[in-house]
């Protein structure tokens, strides 16, 4: 790989590389600003997928983390696919090996295997139907109530669920190592300093974040919130790259990171994974075409099944 001069203008050289070989860049809210600014389309997961099922660029560059530029490549199977840092792995979908996860189907054979967007793309090839935050609800609610369902591997998305639908669900034991970093205490305390800010939580956090927060929802759904709410100071329980977002969005109005457990410094909650990525990997992947996400031909072929089922009922 080349290493680009540190004189390099980054941006100016990754939108020139982008128009010449025909590349989309399609970004994570999660991302530093930087590539949210340069990206052609930046959204939360349910998004990005239809993006990246409905692009006719010769090249996807997703950045993002592993499993969202697997997905790319099991919707665009033909188009070559680059993630920035193959590093850019998920701590969620890490706790769902395939082997395991092969093996917990075969102890519950009866079950609809309903899978969060968040895993690899062998556990995708072993679901029944894949969902995101935006939409699992409806995914689960689209399921007979007589059909027993697993649902992996985010326990505390489930959890939530489960409450929301009234369903039983049987829970896949992974966790967002972000998501569960949340300081429930220091929460208190910071509502407690911001007496009329609004706590609004992504559904993988722990329980005790989510029934104190005022609104629960998908990344997006959390943007659209703080948008439309006439309230103008918002306690955020999610990735902190999403404010990037919500300060273009409305930037009359205030957004305070909830702290986590063990933070003293900035006192936010990053995703390592999703910072691996930089400008100016992002410049040297589309430079050299690499790293390359490769899957097989049976893998795709599986792995495309629930989610093509996900996109039909997201319509």
């Amino acid at each position: 790989m080349l290493n680009a001069d540190s004189k390099v203008d980054f941006a100016k050289e990754i939108l020139a590389l982008k128009k010449a070989k025909k590349a989309i860049i399609l970004a994570h809210y999660y991302q530093e600003p930087a590539i949210q600014d340069i990206a052609d389309f930046v959204g939360d997961s349910l998004a990005l997928s239809k993006q990246a099922a409905s692009t006719n660029a010769d090249i996807i560059v997703f950045a993002g983390v592993h499993f969202m530029a697997e997905t790319a490549k099991i919707l665009n199977p033909t188009k070559k696919v680059l993630l920035p840092d193959l590093a850019a792995g998920c701590s969620l979908a890490e706790s769902c090996s395939a082997s395991d996860f092969a093996a917990f189907k075969k102890l519950h054979p009866n079950h609809v295997c309903i899978t969060y967007i968040n895993c690899s793309a062998q556990v995708k090839a072993l679901s029944d139907i894949i969902c995101t935050s935006s939409n699992a609800k409806k995914i689960v609610e689209s399921i007979p109530l007589n059909t027993p369902i697993i649902f992996a591997p985010d326990r505390n998305l489930g959890k939530y669920l489960m409450h929301e639908t009234g369903r039983d669900i049987l829970l896949w034991d992974g966790a967002c190592i972000v998501h569960e970093a949340f300081s429930f205490q220091k929460l208190i305390v910071l509502h407690l300093l911001h007496p009329n800010a609004k706590i609004i939580a992504h559904p993988e956090s722990e329980t005790d974040v989510l029934k104190v927060a005022h609104f629960v929802g998908s990344t997006k759904a959390m943007l659209d919130f703080v948008k439309n709410d006439a309230c103008t100071e918002f306690l955020i329980a999610t990735e902190v790259g999403i404010i990037h977002q919500m300060m273009h969005d409305v930037p009359h109005k205030t957004f305070i990171p909830v702290p986590a457990k063990e933070d003293n410094t900035c006192a936010c909650s990053e995703c390592a994974f999703m910072k691996v990525n930089t400008m100016e990997k992002l410049y040297n992947c589309l430079l050299n075409e690499t790293p390359e996400i490769v899957l097989s031909d049976e893998l795709i072929q599986k792995a495309i099944l629930p989610l093509n089922k996900m996109l039909a009922l997201s319509n």
